[in-house]
């Protein structure tokens, strides 16, 4: 499950200056609703080569289609918006489908909402994002970031670091077919193909079919990533007014395997040690009457695999009520199938008489390998094993109160049951998963119980009320945004586990009741499986407001305030001290901060803001001096600021430029304790230090030169150096990416203009460099992933 940090966006820049841009900026359809008065109402907001810097209170960016479609084919969303200052993305691969780390302005995915047309994306226990699932580029209409604040409406419990929303197209209203495929580095083929109706009634209804397949090697190690995903979208305008109904489904499944994470004490120190060899393995065969032990074949990381089968229907809506008032609701279903994880081995015998999974071993009582004894220790996959329902709605009434006053309230509905369990399967002879799912037929122990390393159910409810309110002052110059939610949050917790160590260890005997009674008898020190429920509500405002200079020239300025509720790791770690309110994490807040300036034109889209959070509560893993243990606890206070900047720059119709940087600070106010030594406290030096995982600067440019059926773009960015660790002893370098890209029209051999020839190259000057991490207190040699290696694609694209 993901967190963190930063890469470099994927390659190019788009060609078209475009003129008049009716896109709203938000992510539900009633944000849309909302934002979308600002268009209309206000100056014109125009793009230059796809970037869009709305004129609105907030920080925010915008990237639209025009950028997006110079990425490389299937490039993950998330990779894109890396060329927005603040935002930091690291790749795993040069494709897109392999994951990645994200942080916005230092906050780590996990702190930062991702929803898909209000749809949200983060895991519902953990808030992780998977970058490799997002949506086909092709059918994102616009991607936008806001920087350090959310929508009111948001459907999170988690955004202290920001959002991030992008949005489906619309149907086409002409009949469309659209072919693309690509070829490339690493075996890379990739095919895309969509079908939109056009128009099938008078009244408008439309409808897009699409289809995507990705199929290459690991970048690094052995084993391949495979991808397919299939998306729906039916469309019904209601009258003129801008009204209509649809639906949309996204379908999406993945079999990858795990790849170039080393420690980094052992990270490679040249370009071709990136891509050492893994030694290919048996499994031993097993000797009937002999006890066997495993040959750990299979258990090398480079084996494990990362399987998902995610999904989800989502509905919208807008209707106008009567004038001036209109009615939004996007409802919306989610499912998530995934596991992630490596092997251990499993016994099949016994351990002091008891059968399950005790110690991080499963003891089954059973013949694991067919040998016909009870003997053998055999190598056997572990997974942890999620499975996710996840029913929402956000709705919204819009009323304007006349050309100058709007206001809107909202509600928002978000339940997810998390069920999370570690069946455990078998390995073919090659070490590889026999079923990279063992949820689907699990190993049953003597007593018929599944053998699982972990197993829990949780839910995940949200109930939020907001509000909001837009006046345009001053002859239009001023606009002023009050608002503010109060999000209503549960978590029901079910542990069918004994909890054995308050770092989370677990020992678990399914529903065998007479085993739990006896294990519980003999180990009273642990905690029974129990269930617990815990509730948290605030009230968040949203403030802020833009002045109009000139018609090209305003200021800006927002608050926000941030929630994070615990995840339910530390939540059900807490369970080990018989989830005393002393030792139960609390929620995360911050209280962010922008002020800003900004230049939009027909040529020239600028923008430049200084911004302060205040991040309480901080949630990590340290030592309790009052529990002497190593626990999930709020450390306190860090301060956050920086400067963030762009300008995008339309020279003339044939050249187009973009610049942008960011600076980042943090500042930890207090020393965090990691033991007692002889008595006395012993602390780690955090006090005025920097969070470790995120760059302190980065920065970059691009251009985009377009010369008749020949376009070419390179986009550049340096990543600044980043803290291992919190105590800011060791640090990795700062890099450079550069991708390039280039597109050639058919339409001088008799195609139409949106027939071409595209050629992408990731990380052009095949850099070494260390990828995404998620920092430490102290550690001086945390797992890293090996930066991407330098990509070659080539893709031709058809559409009529």
């Amino acid at each position: 499950m993901s967190k963190f940090k930063f890469m470099m966006a994927s390659s190019g820049f788009a060609v078209a200056m475009c003129g008049l841009s009716t896109a709203a900026f938000a992510q539900s359809t009633g944000s849309l609703d909302f934002e979308e008065e600002i268009v209309v109402t206000g100056t014109t907001t125009t793009d230059v080569a796809g970037v869009e810097i709305p004129d609105t209170s907030k920080a925010k960016q915008v990237l639209n289609q025009e950028f997006l479609s110079k990425q490389n084919p299937g490039q993950t969303v998330l990779d894109s918006i890396n060329a927005i200052p603040g935002v930091s993305f690291q790749n795993n691969d040069g494709f897109g489908s392999a994951g990645g780390t994200l942080s916005i302005r230092g906050f780590g995915g996990d702190r930062i909402s991702l929803t898909f047309d209000g749809v949200p994306l983060n895991d519902s226990g953990n808030y992780a994002i998977y970058s490799n699932q997002q949506l086909s580029p092709e059918l994102i209409e616009q991607v936008n970031v806001n920087l350090g604040s959310t929508d009111v409406d948001s459907p999170t419990a988690s955004a202290t670091g920001g959002t991030v929303n992008y949005r489906t197209r619309k149907p086409y209203e002409d009949f469309s077919v659209r072919m693309a495929g690509s070829a490339g580095d690493f075996g890379f083929m990739r095919i895309f193909a969509s079908v939109d109706t056009g128009n099938l009634t008078s009244s408008g209804t439309r409808a897009f079919f699409a289809a995507e397949k990705v199929d290459h090697r690991n970048v690094y190690g052995v084993g391949k990533i495979d991808k397919t995903q299939v998306n729906a979208r039916v469309y019904q305008p209601i009258g003129d007014n801008g009204d209509f109904v649809s639906v949309s489904g996204n379908y999406n499944e993945n079999r990858n395997n795990f790849f170039g994470s080393v420690s980094l004490a052992s990270f490679p120190t040249t370009k071709d040690a990136r891509f050492a060899n893994i030694t290919r393995c048996q499994v031993a065969a097993a000797r009937p009457g002999i006890r066997d032990v495993s040959n750990r074949c299979g258990s090398a990381f480079d084996y494990r695999v990362n399987p998902s089968n995610t999904g989800n229907i989502r509905g919208a809506s807008r209707f106008t009520l009567s004038d001036g008032l209109v009615l939004s609701i996007d409802p919306s279903y989610q499912y998530v199938k995934a596991n992630g994880g490596g092997t251990t081995r499993g016994n099949e015998g016994s351990r002091n008489g008891f059968y399950g999974y005790i110690g991080g071993q499963p003891y089954a009582g059973v013949d694991l390998n067919g040998d016909g004894d009870l003997l053998d220790q055999v190598e056997i996959l572990q997974p942890s094993q999620t499975q996710t329902h996840r029913y929402g709605v956000i709705s919204s009434l819009r009323y304007d109160i006349n050309d100058q006053h709007t206001v809107r309230i909202n509600y928002t509905y978000d339940n997810a049951r998390h069920r999370q369990t570690g069946q455990i399967g078998l390995l073919n002879t090659d070490g590889f998963a026999i079923d990279p799912f063992p949820v689907n037929d699990p190993i049953l122990d003597v007593t018929g119980t599944p053998l699982t390393k972990r197993d829990r159910l949780s839910y995940a409810i949200l109930h939020q009320v907001s509000g909001e309110y837009r006046g345009e002052l001053l002859d239009d110059r001023l606009m002023v945004n009050i608002g503010v939610r109060a999000p209503f949050f549960t978590r029901e917790l079910n542990q069918y586990c004994f909890t054995t160590s308050a770092s989370g260890f677990v020992d678990c005997f399914g529903k065998d009741d007479s085993q739990n009674a006896a294990y519980a008898a003999a180990n009273p020190t642990y905690a029974p499986p129990q269930s617990r429920t815990y509730k948290y509500d605030k009230i968040l405002p949203n403030l802020g407001f833009r002045f109009r200079l000139t018609d090209d020239l305003s200021t800006y300025g927002s608050y926000a305030k941030g929630l994070s509720v615990p995840g339910t790791d530390p939540l059900y770690d807490s369970l080990f001290f018989a989830d005393s309110p002393s030792v139960r994490p609390v929620p995360e807040t911050t209280d962010s901060f922008d002020l800003g300036l900004r230049y939009t034109s027909g040529r020239v889209q600028a923008q430049v803001a200084a911004w302060f959070s205040k991040f309480e509560n901080r949630l990590a893993r340290s030592y309790d001096p009052v529990l002497d243990q190593t626990i999930y606890r709020n450390l306190g206070t860090v301060d956050k600021y920086g400067l963030d900047g762009s300008i995008a720059f339309a020279v003339n119709d044939n050249l187009r430029l973009y610049v942008f940087g960011s600076l980042s600070e943090s500042e930890i106010k207090e020393n965090v304790q990691t033991g007692v030594v002889a008595g006395s406290p012993v602390f780690a030096a955090t006090a005025g230090k920097q969070e470790s995982g995120s760059p302190t600067n980065s920065y970059g440019g691009a251009f985009d030169i377009n010369a008749g059926p020949v376009s070419f773009g390179a986009l550049a960015k340096y990543t600044g150096k980043r803290f291992v660790n919190d105590i800011n002893t060791r640090e990795v370098d700062g890099y450079w990416l550069v991708n390039l890209n280039a597109r050639v029209g058919l339409e001088w051999v008799g195609l139409n203009d949106k027939t071409y020839l595209q050629f992408n190259m990731y990380n052009a000057f095949d850099e070494l460099f260390v990828g995404g991490f998620g920092g430490d207190l102290t550690s001086t040699s945390p797992f890293v992933q090996v930066g991407a290696p330098r990509t070659f694609t080539a893709s031709v694209n058809f559409q009529f």
